[in-house]
């Protein structure tokens, strides 16, 4: 199987190649500089060149590949040009955004056209965006309600990245300095609308002792959990110590992060994505223990489930090989979807645990 790898000499792009050779699949090197992917690509690999600024030249060197998976960002700003190349080409697409507006755009804008060519766009399939969406419609089945029409209802979800402070790249920084001008979204009376969060939210992180301080932020789920759980209130956090820092990426620093962060510390690194869900009129578990402070919902029965690995580089190059491997080989629904609307949730989770990762869902 071909597989498109746009932006293969950045960071995420070279251990997304990585993966692709680790697969036994025969990855396409797509960019606009010849010599930085001549100097990634492995004797006899395929070299397109083509600029985002060239639409019919990147449709071309797309061509033939069954799926692209795009690691070129900022998302916000670079991300549109790649997707409506891919299509044009008849690919499937993914790409390792965790920009949540941009996520939001792709799937609202590039449906309708990913359906007239018969292909699958996947925004958002990265270590953040793609467990935290699964797990989300993993909990929420636990204690919603089903519809005639299928799907579930539930009053609210929350998504909380609980990482802590660790090793991060240059374009990562790049990223969410993009980012950090938008308001950050929550989904209420459905539609979508600009978030705040009380001073003083807490939630309990698993294996950690006590609750710990979480502030709202822009993540992926927001803008895709309520595309396949019905909802009442879906909102995003992470660590309040988190989004400090990412609130001080001033283009100085943005400069002085490095482009390729330290391995040990890479590897190192810990990724938690987790989930609650209220059920509807009270419905759910009854067991409160270990959830949120100040973030709503009081009263309610809730569940909770969480994903977590190390090395969420590395994670985001498998979930991504590992998610345009499933297009092509299994299938999904045209147009552009979501993570858990793409892949069977459950099925795609259990796939990471060949990856030392683990996830749980809370007993209803």
């Amino acid at each position: 199987m071909k597989v498109a790898v746009h932006g293969a000499s950045g960071f995420t792009g070279r251990l997304t190649l990585a993966e692709v050779r680790r697969r036994g699949f025969t990855p396409v090197l797509v960019g606009r500089s010849a010599p930085r992917l001549r100097s990634v690509a492995e004797a006899g690999e395929e070299i397109r060149v083509a600029g985002l600024d060239e639409p019919d030249a990147l449709a071309e060197a797309f061509r033939g590949c069954p799926v692209v998976i795009n690691c070129a960002g900022p998302f916000t700003v670079l991300g549109e040009p790649v997707i409506r190349a891919a299509i044009a080409a008849g690919a499937h697409y993914v790409d390792t955004s965790g920009e949540q507006r941009y996520i939001g755009r792709v799937l609202d804008e590039a449906h309708e056209d990913a359906v007239r060519a018969g292909v699958t766009v996947v925004p958002g399939l990265a270590d953040d965006g793609g467990p935290g969406d699964m797990i989300a419609h993993l909990v929420a089945e636990r204690v919603g309600t089903a519809g005639s029409s299928g799907g579930v209802t539930v009053a609210e979800v929350l998504v909380a990245d609980l990482r802590g402070r660790g090793a991060a790249s240059r374009g990562t920084a790049r990223s969410m300095a993009a980012v950090l001008g938008e308001e950050p979204l929550a989904y209420t009376d459905g539609a979508w609308h600009p978030d705040g969060l009380d001073e003083g939210a807490s939630l309990a992180v698993p294996g950690e002792d006590g609750q710990v301080a979480v502030a709202v932020f822009a993540l992926p789920g927001v803008v895709t959990v309520p595309r396949h759980v019905r909802a009442g209130r879906v909102r995003s956090v992470i660590r309040t110590e988190v989004a400090a820092v990412f609130s001080a990426l001033t283009p100085d620093v943005v400069a002085s992060v490095p482009e390729i962060p330290d391995e040990a510390d890479r590897r190192a690194s810990r990724w938690l994505m987790l989930a609650e869900a209220t059920g509807p009129d009270g419905t759910g578990s009854t067991d409160r223990a270990g959830g949120a402070d100040g973030l709503g919902g009081a009263g309610g029965k809730r569940a909770r489930g969480w994903v977590t690995g190390l090395d969420p580089y590395g994670m985001t190059a498998v979930i991504a090989v590992e998610g345009a491997r499933r297009l092509v080989a299994d299938g999904a629904p045209a147009g552009a979807v979501t993570p858990a609307q793409a892949f069977d949730p459950a099925s795609f989770l259990d796939h990471l645990t060949t990856h030392d990762v683990t996830w749980q869902v809370t007993p209803a």
